[in-house]
């Protein structure tokens, strides 16, 4: 049989997780696929650095744009990530007719409208199961399993170093400081964990997931994005307080009248009884909720070099059965053309803590100036005395903009000395 070859761009964590399954299971791949998958070249920035397999000398290239337009390679599996030269080396590929498999979330997000017109053009395929939740197979079931049906709600754990630094704040009381120490002492967290503790690697998968579920094109910088940074012990120990626990939720929501969808990115209060709570660690998981098929949950390794190139090869053997066959996986769907709403428009509950003066007549200032901007309040207790009165409310639904507003008027109040945390909550209420 002729082999599929396999042009591979990257050589990192996960390219040489990729060459390391494509030689172990060459015999099963070449059964699932139809035909041998024969790598025919890795493009790497430097030849002479050491890899954490070993790989064949010959193979080897610096010159990737050589490589992609080569007429023997079939497939490109892009591992590089960030925008260029990924973006030209995909689009050039795609042009020439070759599929793509790419675990470029980042891109994706930022311009995923060229990648796949370039497929659309040149009649490949492009195909990016691993750029959202690593080894878990979701956007697959979100673009083919569910196509039928109507996605109302996608919400999740989607990025593993947010999940254990919160995580380990929970269980030890540790300060967010601390936490990222030891997940950065573990591997967990990049030097510079900048694109992780401020939200952006979960909006970008936030946009994926938003488009695949609602048919309509989704850019990162249309994500309402917050990251954890600003997390304290506190924050952690005051919702413990309350049988909640906080994590890094993706949230992508159809509006009840269907004509738009909000998607966001924040640390929330979740009750512990809520399945997402038992989410440890630097594990991963996400809720889709359709209108027939219910809620539907999706769990596990959302990073790392082996989880991560486990579904780079379940596309590869998903495009090459389609190369055999001459056929196409499908195409982008783009056209409910859907908006995506303004974050002052989300519906959202709050968690407020606030440092007030110790004296008669607070509650009810606090409680008018929240009537006010019609939010309602669900529940409100007061802890500690004199210069450490503080008052913690939880309110029931309201605009995310009327919430906005009532910390603002807040600020203004003489009683109150500090809005010391402001935290949504998800879960029921």
């Amino acid at each position: 049989m002729k082999p599929l070859k396999v042009a591979l761009l990257g050589c990192g964590v996960v390219g040489s997780q990729v060459i390391r399954l494509m030689h172990e299971q060459a015999g099963d791949l070449t059964a699932r696929v139809g035909a041998p998958l024969e790598l025919a070249g890795v493009a790497v920035r430097r030849l002479g650095r050491k890899r954490d397999i070993e790989v064949d000398p010959a193979l080897l290239t610096t010159d990737a744009e050589a490589l992609v337009a080569r007429d023997d390679v079939d497939i490109v599996i892009e591992v590089i990530g960030g925008i260029e030269p990924a973006r030209s080396l995909i689009v050039s590929a795609l042009s020439r007719g070759k599929s793509v498999v790419t675990a470029n979330k980042a891109l994706l997000a930022e311009d995923g409208a060229t990648l796949h017109e370039a497929a659309r053009t040149g009649r490949g395929d492009l195909y990016f199961e691993a750029s959202v939740a690593g080894a878990i197979p979701l956007l697959r079931p979100l673009r083919e399993s569910l196509a039928g049906d109507h996605v109302k709600r996608v919400l999740g754990i989607v990025n593993g170093t947010t999940n254990y630094i919160l995580d380990k704040m929970d269980s030890t009381g540790a300060s967010f400081t601390d936490a990222l120490e030891e997940a950065q002492t573990l591997g967990y967290a990049e030097a510079d964990p900048t694109a992780d503790v401020e939200g952006f690697d979960a909006a970008a998968k936030a946009a994926i997931l938003a488009g695949l579920a609602f048919h309509s094109r989704v850019r990162a910088e249309e994500v309402h994005r917050e990251g954890i940074t600003d997390i304290t012990a506190t924050d952690v120990a005051s919702a413990k307080a309350m049988g909640n626990v906080i994590k890094l939720l993706a949230i992508c929501a159809r509006s009840d009248d269907g004509r738009s969808f909000g998607v966001r990115v924040h640390p929330a209060m979740i009750p512990r009884s809520h399945p997402l709570a038992g989410v440890r660690e630097a594990y991963n998981a996400v809720f889709v909720e359709a209108e027939s098929a219910g809620q539907l949950m999706f769990y596990g390794k959302g990073a790392g070099g082996a989880p991560t190139a486990s579904a780079v090869l379940g596309d590869l053997v998903a495009v090459g059965r389609n190369r055999l066959a001459g056929t196409r996986g499908p195409e982008e769907s783009t056209y409910a053309s859907l908006a995506v709403h303004p974050m002052g428009e989300t519906v959202t509950r709050c968690h407020v803590a606030l440092d007030v003066a110790d004296k008669p007549g607070v509650l009810a200032q606090v409680a008018e100036l929240f009537a006010k901007h019609d939010v309602s309040i669900q529940t409100v207790r007061q802890e500690g005395h004199g210069d450490d009165a503080q008052l913690v409310i939880v309110t029931h639904r309201a605009t995310d903009a009327a919430l906005s507003a009532t910390m603002e008027g807040l600020r203004e109040l003489d009683i109150v000395r500090a809005v010391a945390s402001v935290m949504r909550v998800e879960g029921d209420e």
